[in-house]
């Protein structure tokens, strides 16, 4: 459900999910794919984007594991919005999350002059996307759930600019290592006396891992 902003504006909630190893990477040092999730995840991956409006990930997903980020099965009609932040216009044009199977929005900078074909260009913030202005666009757009699917860079920039509302995160049974292998959280960090405070609110063992589930704490 959408939350309401100071000024009576909608923004959508903001629901971060992804998959970590046991020691806390996203992936190897490679920063190519690495399939966590059991078969059990997988499928709560795939009803929770059923559920959302939009799905939202950086240009350095799509550059590594070039997806579709479409729920297999439906039409370009009832897949979700997919959404690539991309500020320095990098997306390449033959991008799967360019094709026919669901609209895609590549938002980038307002110093950017590219443009996609299979996509709409929203330019929104100078230097690097603006993420609190997006979501007021995305909310007067009617999108009341956004899925945040990563990388660890656009999740860090997500949590930093407090636009969280809940964090899953499914720690699947493996260890990668690697101080350079990514994690949920990267970009420059917090100060440890401005941490974001989170709220368990659940737990489930899928398969061989745990789903954890977490409101982020107001205040």
């Amino acid at each position: 459900m959408a939350r309401r902003k100071d000024d009576g504006g909608m923004r959508p909630r903001v629901i971060v999910n992804c998959a970590m190893t046991a020691d806390g990477k996203l992936a190897g040092r490679s920063r190519r794919q690495l399939r966590i999730s059991s078969p059990q995840d997988m499928e709560r991956v795939r009803e929770l984007r059923a559920s959302s409006d939009a799905i939202l990930v950086g240009v350095g997903t799509v550059l590594a594991d070039d997806p579709h980020l479409t729920i297999k099965g439906l039409p370009p009609e009832s897949n979700p919005l997919r959404i690539v932040l991309d500020s320095n216009g990098r997306t390449p044009s033959g991008a799967r999350v360019l094709d026919a199977r669901a609209r895609t929005i590549i938002v980038t900078t307002e110093e950017c002059e590219r443009t996609w074909t299979g996509a709409e260009t929203i330019r929104c913030g100078r230097g690097r996307v603006d993420a609190a202005r997006l979501l007021d666009l995305l909310g007067e757009r009617g999108v009341d759930t956004l899925m945040v699917e990563g990388g660890g860079e656009i999740i860090f920039s997500f949590f930093q600019a407090g636009l969280v509302d809940q964090y899953l995160v499914f720690v699947g049974s493996q260890v990668v290592g690697g101080r350079d292998s990514p994690t949920p959280a990267d970009g420059d960090g917090l100060p440890e006396e401005s941490a974001v405070r989170l709220r368990l609110t659940g737990s489930e063992m899928l398969g061989d891992g745990i789903l954890l589930s977490y409101e982020v704490a107001n205040g």
